[in-house]
């Protein structure tokens, strides 16, 4: 099955994601990569097999995908920052969307629209309903 492109850009904006992470995080980069880590595990957004370190961080928010648990943790703190970040571009509004998907379950697109917190419902307007589709599209296999 062909990659869709949706997940394409969703996959590209991961790293933006998590650039936006270390950009944001009051802390230096071993401190919020091992912050990432933690969030996964305790929320149950992945399994990391060990803790990343500042320059793995670092990388993962250049040209190397970062694993999703890594994406899905990223979003998950910035959804908690009382800064309300939103993403930057087209292609991290595309990873904010499939990681929203991934952090609840969703009935319909409507409840995950109505789900999100105000300041981010423009900045998703377009992404989301691609990412429902590329989320439903997996459910068919």
């Amino acid at each position: 099955m062909p990659e869709s492109p949706f997940y394409a850009k969703a996959m590209r904006g991961a790293s933006r994601l998590v650039g936006h992470w270390l950009l944001l995080g009051q802390a230096d980069p071993d401190r919020l990569a091992m912050i990432l880590a933690d969030t996964a595990r305790v929320a149950k957004l992945g399994e990391p097999e060990e803790t990343p370190d500042g320059a793995t961080l670092g990388a993962w928010s250049g040209d190397t995908t970062p694993p999703l648990w890594a994406a899905r943790a990223a979003t998950f703190l910035l959804l908690q920052m009382p800064a309300k970040p939103a993403p930057r571009d087209e292609l991290e509004a595309c990873a904010w969307a499939y990681c929203w998907l991934r952090l609840r379950h969703f009935d319909t697109l409507a409840d995950a629209q109505a789900a999100l917190p105000p300041h981010l419902a423009e900045p998703l307007a377009e992404a989301l309903p691609a990412a429902w589709h590329d989320h439903q599209q997996l459910r068919l296999i």
